[in-house]
């Protein structure tokens, strides 16, 4: 499982014009599901979003995690962080997890998130999104369970 966060000052997700999912200062996690993960990789992102050090201490040193700031967290799944672009010009999605399998980890993924931190937003699984967002820093990191 991957996922590329970026601490964000706000962002939303709309499908079709309508916001089906928006927070302000957090994270914005894009999640990649590729072939071969388990629960245990939905377990885990989980434990490393709600606790990666990506927020600014008193000192301006990044020592404070998004469980101890209490900010949102935007859950966006994105199939093409899985994409293999290691030759030619068009990537291969075969790293990919199955539709049914990639949705079925993402949603445990939310689960496990909605039930250890208070502010969860989600975009919708396989819809074509607009995701719109203020990158806080910019900070923007690859994280992988």
């Amino acid at each position: 499982m991957i996922a590329l966060i970026q601490r964000v000052l706000e962002a939303r997700v709309t499908v079709a014009g309508q916001t089906v999912g928006e927070i302000g200062p957090g994270l914005l996690a894009l999640v990649a599901v590729e072939k071969g993960d388990q629960p245990a990789n939905a377990s885990r992102m989980v434990e490393r979003l709600l606790g990666y050090r990506v927020f600014s201490d008193d000192e301006g040193k990044m020592n404070r995690s998004l469980t101890d700031t209490g900010g949102g967290l935007l859950l966006v799944s994105q199939f093409t962080l899985a994409a293999d672009t290691a030759k030619g010009t068009r990537p291969s999605f075969t790293p990919a997890a199955a539709p049914a399998d990639a949705e079925r980890l993402f949603n445990e993924l939310v689960a496990h998130a909605r039930q250890r931190h208070p502010l969860v937003a989600t975009g919708e699984f396989g819809a074509e999104m607009t995701v719109s967002l203020v990158n806080h820093g910019p900070v923007t990191l690859r994280l992988t369970a």
